[in-house]
């Protein structure tokens, strides 16, 4: 059986991935971006291969033909576009175009629960593609899921953010709406049982768990389940925009997001009930048992995915790869090298920089660097790594990128993703016994060359430390 997978880098696919080659006997194509973005765990699986496409390109390359099944799970909300919907439909028709000249029996979409009389913006995208998707050359099952529930989740990672820092919340009212969250292990379990199940083609079905909760009853049921007692006031007045602000600066989240939750967040997510779990000998598991196993990955530092590992908008208008190549003119360089004692400590040092690590030398300088990147609407500090000891392309490490990071090489290359009057690089590299510590910045017109020079009294302590604190023991 040969099965398309889109949104490979994304929280859900590289999850089904994964599931999928766990557990089922199948060949998997892969469809991604960027072929720089490859996850490791897949990169070199035998039953893998990955096609380099952009669905957003109507003249993008072609699909294998024999295709037996394929799987949508294209969707983001942090985008900046005005235009959000257009872009979505304009992604499913193409991909429409393209699978329907293949052999797929079977296109399964992930979408959202849409039961709610006023649907917010992101919702109503999610409808319109699943309209958009349907056709007489495959059968459609589409999978409505509300709030999912999993180390790295979106929604996981922004409660775990209010409860764990504010042990006494004044919150919108929105608090109060009512949703029935999903473990993300029961959503792979759906999405892998309805494959070729006959009684689901043409139709869709939501997926949901046992129990219907306020977010206020799911903030105080996560901190039961970490140990912390929480005590939260709902305002009855609370506009759209001063929650979205609320929600920005008490979690990690980007304002986009942030904007989007808050809409979303507005309407119930109710599921209607169905046979499907009975058919498929799915039991899902309860919120606060979704959450325990959430943090056993936590624990253990074996997060497969995280919502963070999506680009912050408006930076990476086209591939990952374009920006590896470090520009030469026109740029502002602080450039450094150290002799290496041991080569292992400092390149693990290296491979496990910023996070709760910090950045080894004025931490408090690069705080307070994330708390003005909020202020101007960047990501900050806050959502900090997707894994505490592991580096891939395409990970967050606090507001910069990985761009390429490769042990073998003795190599990583950060982007910054923090609000900037242009485009700065931070570099890694051992050769022969000594570690080269390279900060790039390419300015964009006076307001960039006066940022460079306002900052350059710090860098003599600020970069200096941190080469220092790489190679001393």
């Amino acid at each position: 059986m040969k099965i398309l997978i889109t949104g490979t880098t994304g929280y859900i696919a590289k999850r089904l991935v994964l599931h999928l080659l766990e557990n089922e006997k199948c060949e998997l194509v892969c469809c991604v971006r960027d072929l720089k973005r490859i996850p490791d765990e897949i990169k070199n699986n035998s039953n893998c291969s990955f096609l380099k496409i952009d669905f957003l390109k109507k003249r993008s390359q072609e699909l294998p033909t024999d295709i037996d099944i394929a799987y949508y799970l294209i969707h983001s909300m942090t985008s900046n576009e005005d235009d959000f919907s257009a872009l979505e439909k304009k992604c499913a028709e193409n991909f429409k175009n393209l699978i329907s000249k293949t052999t797929c029996q079977q296109v399964i979409y992930l979408s959202g629960i849409v039961n709610d009389n006023s649907l917010s913006k992101h919702l109503n995208s999610r409808l319109q593609v699943e309209e958009t998707l349907q056709s007489e050359h495959y059968f459609l099952t589409t999978l409505r899921a509300g709030i999912i529930v999993g180390s790295g989740s979106a929604s996981f990672e922004i409660i775990r953010d209010i409860v764990e820092k504010l042990p006494v919340m004044i919150t919108p009212k929105w608090l109060n709406t009512k949703s029935q969250p999903i473990g993300i292990r029961d959503v792979l379990q759906f999405l892998s049982g309805v494959r070729l199940l006959k009684k689901t083609y043409n139709r869709s079905f939501d997926i949901y768990g046992p129990e219907v909760l306020t977010y206020k009853e799911m903030l105080l049921q996560f901190g039961a389940v970490r140990g912390l007692k929480r005590y939260i006031y709902t305002l009855p007045v609370l506009s759209p925009k001063l929650s979205s602000y609320w929600l920005y600066f008490v979690t990690s989240t980007s304002f986009p997001l942030a904007t989007a939750l808050v809409e979303s967040m507005k309407v119930e997510v109710i599921a209607k009930e169905n046979q499907l779990s009975n058919w498929l000998g799915i039991q899902p598991m309860s919120y606060k048992r979704a959450v325990e196993l959430a943090f056993q990955k936590i624990e253990q530092n074996t997060v497969i995915s995280s919502w963070k590992d999506a680009f912050s908008s408006g930076v990476f208008d086209d591939q990952l790869s374009k920006y590896i190549e470090v520009p030469k003119f026109g740029c502002f360089k602080d450039v450094r090298f150290r002799n290496i004692k041991n080569e292992k400590y400092t390149l693990n040092k290296i491979w496990t920089i910023g996070g709760k690590n910090g950045w080894y030398s004025f931490n408090f300088l690069w705080k307070l660097r994330g708390y003005i990147d909020k202020l101007f609407g960047g990501v900050g500090l806050r959502r900090g790594r997707t894994h505490d000891t592991y580096l891939e392309p395409g990970d967050p490490v606090d507001f910069w990128r990985v761009l390429f990071a490769d042990k073998k090489e003795k190599r990583l290359l950060l982007f910054a993703e923090m609000k900037l009057p242009g485009e700065a690089w931070l570099e890694f590299k051992i050769v022969k016994k000594k570690l080269y510590q390279r900060a790039v910045f390419r300015p964009k017109g006076v307001l960039g060359r006066l940022y460079w020079y306002a900052i350059l009294p710090l860098h003599g302590f600020v970069f200096k430390g941190m080469i220092n604190a790489l190679v001393e023991e």
